[in-house]
């Protein structure tokens, strides 16, 4: 079961990766909008998109932001980003915890529902805390029920790392069937 879930949602590939991709555009499209929304991106900003699927954050991100930059460990969630966003974004294969960006290199990261698959979670959020500008914000959002660890725990390990100005809270995204969603937010000292 937790290679399947693997293959369609940790490391996106063949038959059940095309089938996450279709889950996660429909189930977490409203989400990724959201974040983006609460971001509050501007066009002389940079954001980076950490586990982007197949792309509607990102795509959303490209409409605000002047440089957005999507991570993934998938090569097929990377391609179905490059059919959606086409130029408007770099992407490349990375993680949470191995983004490929230099230290203070972006204004905003921006992650949903992918922080359970991140294989070490507190490499994952140092790796972020490292790859933004002083004053930079984080924007997580996750699946509440499917959370390993409570949203509050999650904030504490934030203000371990670092963060300030910690805020959590959960949204309830439109539609039949919508999860529960945890959100965070959290700021890089100036």
């Amino acid at each position: 079961m937790t290679e399947m879930l693997d293959r369609a949602f940790g490391h996106p590939r063949g038959l059940l990766g095309r089938i996450g991709a279709l889950l996660m555009t429909h189930g977490n499209g409203p989400t990724e909008r959201h974040v983006v929304e609460v971001a509050k991106l501007t066009p002389e900003e940079s954001v980076l998109v950490v586990g982007p699927g197949p792309g509607v954050g990102l795509e959303a991100a490209a409409g605000r932001a002047g440089r957005v930059i999507g991570v993934d460990p998938s090569e097929e969630m990377l391609g179905l980003c490059r059919e959606r966003c086409g130029d408007a974004v770099e992407l490349r294969k990375g993680t949470a915890e191995d983004t490929g960006e230099d230290d203070s290199s972006v204004d905003v990261v921006l992650s949903v529902n992918n922080v359970l698959l991140w294989e070490d979670r507190a490499a994952g959020i140092a790796e972020l805390f490292r790859v933004l500008k002083p004053g930079g914000r984080l924007v997580l959002s996750t699946h509440e029920k499917w959370l390993p660890v409570s949203r509050h725990v999650l904030a504490e390990e934030l203000e371990t790392a670092g963060f300030v100005d910690v805020q959590t809270w959960t949204w309830e995204p439109p539609g039949f069937g919508a999860a529960l969603a945890a959100q965070l937010r959290a700021r890089k000292p100036l």
